[in-house]
């Protein structure tokens, strides 16, 4: 009998622990779902079996920190100590190379998960939540040390550029079709406009509302970079779409203040005001060779609902 306690408590303990942490690959769009998670796994996986693992394996780590470490059990059951570990694991291991890289992107995914918790409490009277900026600064610290160590390899795909002789080349194919799909792929670094469909079943899965807006954010910033002249090439591989998406959600839906209505429209203001962040935080990492990541999501969304602390009938 006690042998069928024990069983059955290990199972609890490692279907709470799956169910975690497939939310916490969910929460990358902002979403608390168990199905979308493994849809979005599942895109990951087709997309490149190596990834999938690492993604899973990252939001294990997150979730499993958080459990350890004693944190609200709410906040871990929710997916909320995965999601920056996911994005950071994901991260590291498309733009860094070597022997110790398997090594590097686990102890980045630990990381990430302990920078949340900190950021969770420094931030928790200010209204505003963390996001993504957790692993924006573990990814960027760890890409810049690769300068410092040969133990951590930078990959090639990331290149300092001097500014002084960038050129502006708006040349390229249009492609709306395949900048529909790929906006939403690039969230997870997946340039497949088919990886990207699957991404928005899994949005649709969570709520017709997140679908929505997520097609939304995406069309806005497809319109607002084409219209500014923006580069075909960033523009249909979804470079300008994925911090659009996130942010349409943000505001619109999951951290909305006010009103549907006044909601809905300052989620769109803010997917369109992440496209020239987007150009401006590129342009400012060039030199060092830094991909920009989700930091025009973090400063869009911030920008909006912290202006609505003081001016909430914005």
């Amino acid at each position: 009998m006690q042998k069928n306690d024990n069983a059955t408590l290990t199972e609890g303990m490692f279907l709470s622990l799956m169910s975690a942490s497939l939310k916490g690959i969910s929460q990358v769009i902002l979403i608390e779902n168990v199905i979308t998670g493994l849809i979005i796994l599942l895109s990951l996986t087709i997309y490149s079996y190596y990834l999938g693992v690492i993604a899973l394996l990252s939001a294990i780590i997150g979730t499993l920190i958080g459990k350890l470490g004693g944190a609200d059990e709410d906040s871990v059951n929710q997916g909320l100590f995965g999601y920056n570990s996911v994005l950071t694991g994901l991260a590291l291991t498309l733009f860094l190379t070597g022997a110790n890289q398997w090594i590097i992107v686990l102890i980045g995914a630990a990381v990430a998960a302990i920078l949340t918790a900190a950021m969770m409490h420094f931030m928790k009277n200010t209204g505003i939540p963390i996001l993504t900026f957790p692993f924006i600064i573990v990814t960027w610290f760890t890409l810049l040390v690769s300068y410092r160590f040969e133990a951590i390899q930078l990959s090639t795909a990331l290149v300092p550029q001097d500014l002084t002789h960038w050129e502006l080349n708006t040349a390229g194919k249009v492609n709306w079709l395949e900048g529909t799909f790929t906006g939403i792929g690039q969230v997870f670094f997946l340039d497949n406009p088919y990886c990207g469909a699957l991404l928005f079943i899994a949005v649709f899965w969570a709520g017709w509302k997140f679908g929505l807006f997520a097609i939304l954010g995406n069309a806005v910033a497809l319109l607002t970079s084409y219209w500014l002249g923006g580069e075909h090439s960033l523009i249909f591989m979804g470079l300008y779409g994925y911090n659009a998406i996130l942010t349409s959600l943000a505001v619109a839906i999951v951290f909305k203040q006010d009103g549907k209505h006044v909601a809905s429209i300052s989620g769109i203001c803010a997917a369109c005001l992440t496209v020239p962040v987007t150009a401006s935080v590129t342009t400012w990492l060039l030199p060092y060779g830094l991909p920009s990541l989700t930091m025009p999501f973090v400063l869009s969304t911030w920008l909006f609902l912290g202006a609505k602390k003081v001016l909430p009938k914005l």
